[in-house]
């Protein structure tokens, strides 16, 4: 995979040079006749420097296409946007993994700061958030992966209640594996 993102990170760099050469070779033969003398500038052929100052110019306007389109007109960034915002797991859903992670880490915290109300309070949003999102069935299939893939029989959810535990586990069982 890293080759694979190396390669396509390097395109955009080849890319650039290739549309530079093949647009300036096929402009040239329209303006080589105002570079076909025996002068030079700077001790360098006039057809040199006609070369290179289509060469500076194509790549000018491919960059400044490419700026435009993504400073000015920023064409992609409202769709990313509306992506994200409808991407559930974004903006109000945690995956089950995530899950974990965060009530592992809020229970640190709870640990950690037990004298401070403030991270006490933040600690006990937390866990009305996980609550919740455990009662989501994308929790009960992750707990009926658990035990069924892993063969885990008690996947056990310290953060949660008995009650809300128990829910879960028989969310877990009546789901339909396809």
């Amino acid at each position: 995979m890293r080759q694979y993102w190396r390669i396509q990170q390097s395109q955009a760099i080849i890319s650039l040079g290739f549309w530079t050469a093949t647009i300036t070779l096929l402009v040239w033969p329209y303006v080589a006749w105002r570079f076909e003398s025996d002068e030079t500038l700077l001790l360098i052929p006039l057809t040199y420097l006609g070369l290179i100052g289509i060469a500076v110019v194509v790549l000018a306007i491919v960059l400044l296409v490419g700026f435009s389109y993504d400073v000015t007109f920023g064409l992609w960034r409202d769709h990313i946007t509306i992506n994200q915002e409808r991407n559930p797991f974004t903006t109000y859903k945690l995956n089950p993994t995530q899950g974990l992670m965060i009530a592992q880490t809020n229970e640190i915290l709870r640990r950690v700061a037990s004298e401070d109300e403030d991270i006490q309070r933040y600690c006990r949003f937390v866990d009305r958030m996980l609550d919740w999102n455990a009662k989501e069935e994308i929790w009960a299939r992750a707990m009926s992966s658990w035990k069924e893939i892993m063969e885990d029989e008690d996947p056990f959810l310290f953060y949660l209640d008995e009650d809300a535990r128990q829910k879960l586990d028989n969310a877990a069982s009546k789901l339909e594996d396809f």
